[in-house]
């Protein structure tokens, strides 16, 4: 239910904050909360990774390991290189983080889409590597799979980040850095 309060009195000590700064600390607390989703986004995807390498060490096909295969080397190799970029775009963001105020959100909305658009990729590859074993609970990465899923849903929906990052960019001049 909707809560309205009018003409409530609140005395000084009780108030948190500066008034009238709510917006603020919403917005940096949604920017804080999409840069930490993208970071659990990265390590889903580590594990994931760590998993497929593991598995392919392991498992023989007609004779040969699993990193003989094309195919197997090309789903570790491109989830390893999309890790990287998504780990390199996170660590920058939390880097230069302004705890104290907000205007990061293009690139707070950035590094979530971007990662956990990765991170169910990556746990795609690693079903698709370990095959059938990929469905079972035994290596985890269909739980995986499925953490990252919500990861495109959980604080703020893909498509919201796509309308907000067009809205900022729009802003911006017209050359990037």
């Amino acid at each position: 239910a909707e809560l309205v309060f009018e003409t409530v009195e609140l005395p000084q000590e009780n108030v948190i904050g500066d008034v009238n700064q709510a917006t603020l600390c919403m917005m940096r607390n949604l920017e804080i909360e999409r840069l930490g989703l993208a970071a659990i986004g990265l390590g889903i995807a580590r594990r994931c990774i760590n998993v497929m390498k593991d598995y392919a060490n392991d498992r023989k096909a007609f004779g040969k390991s699993l990193w003989d295969f094309g195919q197997i080397q090309q789903n570790i190799a491109v989830s390893y290189a999309e890790y990287m970029a998504g780990r390199s775009y996170v660590y920058a963001l939390a880097r230069n983080l302004d705890l104290q105020t907000y205007g990061n959100g293009l690139d707070a909305d950035g590094t979530k889409l971007y990662c956990a658009q990765m991170a169910k990729n990556v746990a795609d590859r690693a079903i698709q590597v370990l095959g059938g074993y990929g469905y079972v609970g035994e290596y985890n990465v269909e739980r995986l799979w499925r953490d990252a899923k919500l990861l495109e849903i959980g604080g703020g929906t893909n498509e919201s980040h796509h309308k907000n990052m067009a809205r900022d960019l729009r802003k911006m001049p017209l050359d990037l850095e």
